[in-house]
């Protein structure tokens, strides 16, 4: 059945990919995007793009009318900021998309679809990660998706807000074919963060510590390919959007490679070697991160496509090579 969706963030890297994901399922899809860290050339010309805030009601009266679910992508993610600037985050995080659950439940809007993340584990004493284990994020990134959580919890409480909640873990890849891909600035990722120096002629790269409790020393996550979240977060919104029950889930392949494995894998794919040396810690990084993610299996019908750490890297590349100024 075709549906409209909104989806705010729509002109970032997991945002655009999603948007194409829905718009190729058929659905109609709005963007809201302050294309503040997002951009304009990735939104699918399909789509309807609204340039504004989640936290602003002007620009929420222009996207959200006719909707039939949210799925909420905007926000800010880089760790390391997030513990230099707190205030920032949760303002970002938490206080302006407050505005949007208001405007949603007076709009009658009910299906949602968050894009949470692993960090609001924090340090896990059980690997894999259970949706179940303790919430204690470790950075202020996790503590405000953890507080953004708690309000949805509360809309579902006060005014039937159906939700899906996906906590994912490190997303990488890119559109198989190399059109759209993963263009920040600044660049803070592990996988594009090495493939671009490796597309510039650079072969130097920093790892963040070597003295983590891993077998390797360096920290351990687990990677999902962007085109399989994507699949994920679609799944959710159809879920929702037939009226279907709110869900919190984990979204990763179970798997868990270091980051000195990811080096190894993209100096493969790449056919060039990575000369690696060693800084400190970057504070608020948890050791060893690796998901269940049973429920999503079970409750969404989801399994990752492209679980191979070379498959992610490979489509990476391509997009890499074909964009090596990233999106201007």
């Amino acid at each position: 059945m075709r549906v409209k969706f909104l989806v705010t963030g729509g002109a970032g890297y997991i945002g655009s990919i999603t948007v194409r994901e829905l718009l190729d399922a058929g659905h109609a899809v709005t963007v809201l995007d302050t294309l503040e860290k997002g951009h304009r050339s990735a939104v699918d010309p399909r789509a309807t793009l609204v340039v504004g805030d989640v936290g602003d009601r002007l620009a929420l009266s222009r996207a959200m009318p006719g909707c039939d679910g949210v799925l909420h992508c905007a926000g800010y993610i880089e760790v390391a900021e997030s513990q230099a600037q707190p205030e920032r985050y949760f303002d970002n995080n938490v206080t302006r998309p407050a505005v949007m659950l208001e405007v949603m439940a007076e709009l009658g809007i009910s299906a949602l679809v968050f894009s949470s993340t692993a960090a609001v584990y924090g340090e896990p004493q059980v690997i894999p990660i259970a949706e179940d284990a303790a919430l204690a994020p470790v950075n202020a990134y996790g503590e405000s998706k953890l507080r953004f959580e708690r309000l949805i919890a509360a809309g579902a409480a006060s005014h039937g807000l159906r939700a899906v909640v996906l906590r994912y873990f490190n997303v990488a890849g890119a559109w198989p074919d190399g059109s759209l891909g993963e263009a920040h600035t600044p660049e803070t990722h592990i996988i594009p963060r090495i493939l671009r120096n490796l597309a510039a002629g650079q072969a130097r790269f920093e790892v963040y510590g070597d003295d983590y409790p891993t077998p390797d020393g360096t920290c351990v996550r687990d990677y999902i390919h962007v085109c399989d979240l994507a699949r994920a977060h679609r799944l959710a919104l159809e879920r929702v959007g037939a009226g279907g029950p709110g869900i919190t889930c984990n979204l990763g392949n179970g798997d868990g490679y270091s980051n000195l494995q990811v080096v190894s894998a993209c100096s493969r794919v790449a056919g060039r070697e990575v000369d690696v040396t060693v800084g400190p810690r970057r504070a608020g990084d948890p050791a060893r991160l690796v998901a269940s993610s049973a429920p999503a299996q079970a409750q969404l019908k989801w399994t990752p496509l492209r679980p191979s750490l070379d498959d992610i890297v490979a489509d990476a590349w391509r997009w890499h090579q074909a964009h090596p100024d990233g999106l201007l």
